[in-house]
């Protein structure tokens, strides 16, 4: 009869009861700015996102189920809907689960290939969640698309992200003729934590003969540092849903296996070395933004004293493979030309901007977009977006 109580009452009651929390919580600690569309959708979509995690966090609390488990879990209750004009297969490429997209109106050639590699943090995203994302592009551009399905947290940390991205486009690469994909034209697309993984994967490509060369890079609101965490956007927009630097920070950390106790190293930026610094600074300088991207705020003195003991913690965020934009140029200067999205309300639109600046002053061709959005805006427009 108490457990019966419990289940009808009590229950219900403690779930009420988080989800007026965290809508307080979203009320006193998130910013909407002016310019951002919707603001009630937002309001309304960051407290359920928040909702989620606070609900995770308790399970986890409580020895029951990760919150990058949990959190997965509820994002992949979306309906997913066929559509009758792609051919979706479920393939494994190793260890890897992968999920091709076919248009089925017959072809006169081989198709472009687009590779994807969804966004979510290491925490968030599945082939299941970007499924209705990657069919649109696959029907509308009338391409091939190859969903990667990388593994993530809590089980697996870096490298594993790129490794998997990497491993899984060679295994495509190598099959092109199987998929009726021209070899002259594959382009990666990434979004968040994937277009990372783009710029990675397009740098480790770079001279291998044995592949096709890559036609091009599309890198939507791309995080291709790890340095840097002062940079004006990530000043401006670290109270801006979803994506606050909380929560960067506190996913950096874990998916790079730094302890918590080392957040305020990792944001002044105290494990960088004067010497990495000095040859780092003309990259990552917060000097390479354009004026009309900052304001007149204080713009606090980065990096902080070096700290020997946060370096060796954290030394390994200034590989390459965990912030792509420190390549060399000679790596820089081979890669294919770029299509970069951002958003200008995202904390992460400053990435976009270093990288393609990096990329122009290497002469790689490359265009840029900035959105008036938030880090999740693109997916709300996923309908209305069309890669060419």
């Amino acid at each position: 009869m108490v457990l019966l109580w419990l289940l009808l009452w009590g229950l219900p009651t403690f779930l009420l009861g988080v989800f007026l929390w965290v809508v307080l919580v979203h009320f006193f600690t998130t910013h909407i700015p002016a310019s951002m569309q919707h603001p009630a959708k937002v309001r309304f979509l960051h407290c359920l996102f928040l909702y989620v995690i606070t609900l995770g966090n308790i399970l986890e609390k409580l020895g029951i189920c990760p919150m990058p488990k949990f959190a997965r879990f509820v994002h992949d209750l979306v309906i997913i809907k066929k559509d009758p004009k792609v051919a979706v297969t479920n393939l494994r490429f190793g260890s890897v689960p992968v999920r091709l997209f076919q248009p089925t109106a017959p072809s006169s050639g081989p198709r472009r290939g687009i590779i994807f590699y969804h966004g979510g943090g290491a925490v968030f995203g599945s082939l299941d969640c970007y499924h209705s994302l990657c069919s649109f592009l696959a029907r509308e551009t009338d391409s091939v698309v190859l969903s990667v399905g990388y593994r993530k947290l809590p089980d697996y940390h870096s490298p594993i992200i790129t490794k998997d991205c990497l491993n899984a486009s060679i295994h495509f690469l190598k099959a092109l003729d199987t998929y009726g994909v021209d070899p002259a034209r594959v382009v990666l697309c990434g979004e968040s934590i994937g277009g990372g993984a783009v710029a990675v994967t397009t740098q480790s490509l770079v001279g291998r003969p044995d592949l096709p060369r890559i036609r091009a890079q599309v890198l939507i609101n791309p995080i291709v540092q790890a340095v840097n965490l002062q940079l004006p956007s990530f000043r401006q927009n670290q109270r801006v849903p979803f994506l606050t630097r909380k929560f960067v920070v506190t996913v950096v950390c874990q998916y790079m296996n730094i302890h918590r106790s080392w957040h305020r190293a990792l944001l002044t930026g105290a494990f960088i070395p004067p010497e990495a610094w000095s040859k780092y600074k003309k990259w990552l300088s917060s000097d390479n933004i354009p004026k009309r991207f900052k304001t007149k705020s204080h713009q606090p003195s980065f990096p902080a004293p070096f700290n020997e003991a946060a370096y060796l913690e954290m030394k390994h965020l200034l590989d390459v493979e965990n912030s792509p934009i420190l390549a060399e140029d000679e790596v820089i200067a081979q890669l294919p030309e770029a299509f970069v999205v951002s958003c200008g309300n995202d904390i992460l639109r400053d990435d976009a901007l270093l990288y393609r600046k990096r990329l122009e002053d290497q002469g790689v061709i490359s265009e840029d977009v900035i959105l008036a959005a938030h880090h999740e805006g693109l997916r709300e427009l996923s309908d209305d977006l069309v890669f060419c």
